[in-house]
């Protein structure tokens, strides 16, 4: 059988030599063939390639969805943790207030469930629960004498027994440095994300290593850097209670530690999330924060430790 043959003829430059190739039928097919194959994976590579472009981008996305949610997740649960502590201290003030002045449950009423309670009676604990909330959210007392309301400060009340609890060296009413107060207890604006959030303490701006001196006689419990608070110390007095020195910029004691009221342990700074230099300081009584200025006194007076009683 004859071969099929394809001639290509091909000149050179200057001579003009004139030159011919034989190319069999069968290669043509061959190349084609190859050509197509290689069109097909290269086709193949390109589909898989962008599908895995858009795997990927689905990824990403889902990846950014799953962070979105993640922070929301951690601000929801630190505004529902900010919420229970103040819920806890305002239930801890309002308990405070009704012991210290005698506002207890009347005896009056019936025990058992709900039902056993007539309107009046129940309209009557409703009464003596908005004076608890008024107490603990302004600090005064209204108590009911001889059918008339009579206005009283919480401290301002001649009372033994409490003014001889804060003459007491474990009652916390020494300011623990001088300054400007820049931070109340309560709810406030967020400085950081201009969103509300609860103030567990005062702010009390100063000098930066200004000595910060104790507020009552305890025992170091915390002198350590924390999330937020920055350097911190935690001390723990009598009766439960304990108080918080926050944003140091350096510590004087040492855990386990014993001080003395009026005793320097640490020095103002900004650290943790600060604006600026000032020292946050709380009052908490069983671990629940309560507003220090029912404890603090009118005017700072540092009463610096000599080192003896």
């Amino acid at each position: 059988m004859r071969k099929r043959y394809y001639v290509v003829f091909v000149t050179r430059e200057p001579e003009g030599e004139l030159r011919k190739i034989h190319i069999p039928v069968h290669y043509l097919y061959v190349f084609l063939a190859g050509a197509l194959i290689g069109m097909f994976t290269i086709t193949g590579m390109a589909g898989s390639y962008t599908r895995m472009l858009l795997k990927v981008a689905r990824f990403n996305q889902l990846r950014s969805e799953k962070e979105a949610l993640n922070k929301r997740y951690t601000t929801l649960e630190q505004v529902a943790k900010e919420n229970e502590i103040q819920a806890a201290s305002l239930s801890s003030l309002a308990n405070e207030v009704s012991e210290m002045y005698g506002l207890k449950a009347d005896a009056r009423l019936p025990a058992g469930n709900p039902e056993n309670v007539s309107g009046s009676q129940f309209t009557a604990s409703l009464d003596r629960l908005s004076l608890l909330k008024t107490t603990a959210m302004n600090g005064s007392l209204m108590v009911p004498v001889a059918g008339t309301v009579a206005h009283a400060s919480v401290w301002g009340m001649q009372r033994s027994s409490v003014a001889d609890w804060l003459r007491l060296a474990s009652a916390p009413n020494l300011w623990p440095v001088e300054g400007r107060v820049t931070g109340s207890f309560g709810e406030r604006i967020d400085p950081f994300n201009g969103e509300g959030a609860f103030h567990s303490g005062v702010d009390i701006s100063t000098v930066y290593g200004e000595a910060v001196h104790a507020a009552a006689d305890g025992v170091v419990a915390l002198a350590d850097q924390v999330a937020g608070y920055g350097r911190l110390i935690v001390i723990e007095h009598a009766n439960d209670i304990s108080t918080r020195y926050g944003h140091l910029s350096g510590f004087a004691v040492t855990e386990g530690q014993m001080v003395r009221r009026g005793e320097v342990i640490g020095y103002v700074g900004l650290t943790g999330r600060s604006t600026g230099p000032h020292l946050h300081y709380e009052i908490r009584i069983n671990d629940t924060p309560v507003n220090p200025y029912r404890f603090l006194r009118k005017t700072f007076r540092a009463e610096p430790w000599n080192g003896g009683d």
